[in-house]
């Protein structure tokens, strides 16, 4: 049996972060595979990096809340003789407002994609990340370490994200394959409109943009690190909200959801 050739598998490649990373990992030498709903985007993307001389990426256009999303990505991979010898969740999305206001059907669908597909997606591949010694890196926010009235099934489903990638970091270390979790704050992109975000107050001290967060995240899985918070600021929240009652914190971050995002 031939062997495979090692690939990055990058999904929630078709806009922000998504798309950031993968010039990222192309500019680094990475053969890519890109996952999304939307082709047409990844085609775009996959022509800009193809370029003379490089190899163009393999689009699999794909929806991850298919149950089956996982053999759809295996099957497009075995077509092409490829593997993954890194995985990068990126694909998630959030809403906001009031829990109990907001369509309960959605907010199942975003655990569906945020916790459930990032778990099947994370452990797929194992055994071929343990054959190349390769890596995982898993995109979840700095909203994960807060509670988050306004916003509270996103929070809790970054936090799941937080700390199963820790856990993983440790459990697959001594098989060589590193594991790391991206915690971005504020990104200026199409997430703010998916979430149903009404208008932007978020200060600049805490928005970086997509182009470093990719960079940061790319830089912090070569390096093993186990939790990459992009942005001095957003750096100084995770590590001050330790010292702030819960309590407090969730009265915080309520106060300030309902200014920018007013009741209905």
């Amino acid at each position: 049996m031939a062997e495979k050739r090692p690939v990055t598998l990058i999904t929630g490649a078709s806009a922000g972060i998504g798309v950031a990373l993968a010039r990222v990992f192309a500019r680094n030498g990475h053969e890519l595979v890109l996952v999304a709903r939307r082709e047409q985007r990844l085609l775009s993307l996959a022509d800009e990096l193809g370029r003379p001389g490089l190899p163009r990426p393999l689009v699999l256009p794909v929806d991850l809340m298919a149950r089956d999303a996982v053999q759809q990505i295996e099957n497009g991979m075995a077509a092409h003789g490829v593997e993954p010898d890194i995985v990068v969740n990126n694909a998630g999305f959030g809403l906001v407002g009031e829990t109990a206001s907001l369509d309960r059907a959605e907010q199942l669908q975003m655990i569906d994609l945020n916790v459930r597909a990032l778990t099947d997606l994370s452990l797929a591949w194992v055994g071929s990340l343990r054959r190349h010694r390769g890596g995982l890196l898993n995109v979840a926010s700095v909203a994960g370490f807060l509670p988050g009235p306004g916003s509270s099934v996103y929070y809790a489903s970054k936090a799941y994200v937080i700390s199963f990638s820790e856990a993983l970091h440790t459990e697959l270390a001594a098989d060589g394959v590193r594991v790391t979790v991206l915690c971005p704050g504020p990104v200026p992109s199409e997430f703010q409109a998916r979430a149903g975000v009404m208008r932007e107050s978020y200060p600049p001290l805490i928005t970086v943009s997509a182009e470093v967060v990719a960079e940061q995240g790319y830089r912090g899985l070569k390096q093993n690190r186990r939790v990459v918070v992009p942005g001095a600021a957003n750096k100084a929240i995770v590590f001050l909200q330790r010292f702030v009652p819960r309590g407090y914190a969730a009265e915080l971050v309520g106060r300030r959801s309902r200014r920018r995002y007013p009741k209905p």
